[in-house]
């Protein structure tokens, strides 16, 4: 990814409840491992599985690693479910319905010397993959490859080859149980 992009980029610093405190470079808030807002979203078709994407190889951290549909932060003055929807078409040309079902915090230094300190907002969707409309043309600068996974088949790789796959993708998928939203009752998403 081009380093000039990064530092042109803006987050929103928070404090532990959410609450903005002003915005920061992005580059400079990764390297000192200040607190901002960020998003997931998880996508599932309507067979329960969920989309999940590899990193591009290029990105500035984690790259080439198995991670959930989509990830991001929003810019100063967007509302977090409008930069979650504005992600979805940037990275994969795709969009669905989304509702808001978990917050936490997280903190994780990387080899490069950059640090993900997040107030995560977590969002699922569902889409109906069968639909002949519906097609997902990912952005290469963004995604490597995707692919619809069973929750099952998931946890299961996640046990075999826990090093394939983002470190806050591994923490969301213990800490919420995702079935309860790819249920029937998710349909009135």
């Amino acid at each position: 990814m081009d380093n000039n992009k990064i530092s042109k980029e803006h987050v929103i610093l928070v404090d532990e409840k959410d609450n903005e405190l002003g915005t920061e470079e992005k580059q400079k808030a990764h390297i000192e491992g200040k607190l901002h807002r960020a998003f997931s979203v998880f996508m599932f078709n309507s067979k329960g599985e969920l989309l999940i994407q590899r990193r591009a190889l290029d990105k500035y951290h984690s790259a080439g690693l198995w991670t959930n549909t989509c990830c991001s932060h929003p810019k100063h003055g967007e509302a977090t479910i409008d930069a979650a929807h504005r992600r979805l078409k940037e990275e994969l040309r795709v969009d669905c319905e989304l509702k808001e079902i978990h917050s936490f915090i997280y903190k994780k230094a990387f080899e490069n010397g950059l640090t993900e300190h997040e107030f995560d907002h977590v969002f699922v969707g569902k889409v109906n993959s069968t639909n002949p409309n519906f097609i997902i043309n990912p952005n290469p600068n963004e995604v490597e490859e995707w692919k619809f996974i069973s929750l099952y088949e998931l946890k299961k790789d996640l046990q075999r080859y826990p090093d394939r796959y983002t470190y806050w993708f591994k923490l969301l998928i213990e800490k919420i149980n995702f079935s309860d939203y790819i249920t029937s009752s998710h349909n009135s998403l």
